[in-house]
């Protein structure tokens, strides 16, 4: 199914993930054990799961053939992740055609970081004119990103959302958004998305807190705000491994069910190809529900 057709017929949030292809794996066995993974998460019957794309196509191969087990072996639509930047117009196109012809029906259109300090080439400077020219070569749906609290190379929230809105406007059919631990947050960006115009599904993106330091890392590349009791518990037990995994999944649980409760079409979660946080929060949502 395609991105309309997955969000128009559930009656229920739609579940989806988000893996990358492993790096350094020359024998394959990092492959394999990332498939072993999202079989534990194929239990809760997601409906999408998406592969991200290294910027100039850095993972290219690894990336498609990723794409190709989760449709084949797993049974699940997949959703490739493509980056424009570095890329040239025949690079894109003949991507895409090799999309076409495995079956694939949907892509998540993105931009992509800009390479530092180095010369690049590039047809197209922003995800907007990539979704323009996917909606005119191809059959492909097309998702993007959105940016509750501001993508880090906007001058201010009004600024982003008039962005995202130009990527609505070239015919997006979903918005992904990054991450955010601040339901607050994602909230206030809906009520941004409807005073815009911008009526297609917004899904959040969750991010289960599972290492100190990888939360660190995250807060420093993005534009996220960290509600100040989370923070002082994280910080306050930040050497304590068992307690950050265990906090995490309880937060994040919290998190998505509120989110339920304020009706959302769907929650994607990024997995960082690792099985037991997201598991853990789908198992605690499930109970909480029944």
């Amino acid at each position: 199914m395609n991105l309309k057709e997955i969000y128009l017929s559930k009656n229920k949030p739609v579940i989806s993930y988000e893996v990358f292809p492993p790096k350094n794996d020359s024998d394959g066995t990092k492959t394999e054990k990332l498939f072993c993974e999202l079989e534990i998460l194929k239990r809760h019957n997601p409906s999408l799961i998406s592969v991200t794309y290294g910027a100039g196509g850095s993972v290219h191969n690894e990336s498609l053939e990723i794409v190709k087990r989760i449709k084949n072996n797993l049974n699940v639509t997949p959703l490739p992740h493509f980056t424009c930047v570095s890329m040239n117009r025949n690079n894109i196109k003949a991507y895409l055609e090799n999309l076409g012809n495995i079956g694939v029906k949907n892509i998540l259109a993105l931009r992509g970081d800009i390479p530092e300090n180095q010369e690049y080439c590039h047809d197209f400077l922003h995800a907007s004119e990539l979704v323009d020219y996917i909606q005119n070569e191809t059959d492909l749906s097309v998702a993007v990103a959105g940016y509750p609290e501001g993508h880090t190379e906007s001058l201010s929230l009004e600024d982003d959302i008039k962005y995202l809105k130009l990527k609505v406007s070239k015919g997006a059919d979903v918005i992904y958004t990054q991450l955010f631990f601040n339901n607050n947050k994602f909230y206030d960006f809906l009520e941004r998305c409807v005073d815009n115009g911008i009526d297609i599904p917004v899904i959040p993106g969750i991010m289960p807190v599972t290492n100190y330091n990888s939360l660190c890392k995250m807060v420093s590349l993005c534009r996220v705000d960290l509600p100040k009791d989370f923070l002082e518990k994280i910080e306050q037990h930040k050497d304590d491994k068992d307690y950050i995994l265990k906090y995490g999944i309880e937060y994040a649980s919290n998190q998505c069910k509120d989110l339920i409760e304020n009706n959302v079409k769907g929650l994607h979660f990024y997995t960082l190809n690792k099985s037991c946080a997201v598991n853990e929060i789908l198992n605690n949502i499930q109970r909480a529900t029944k």
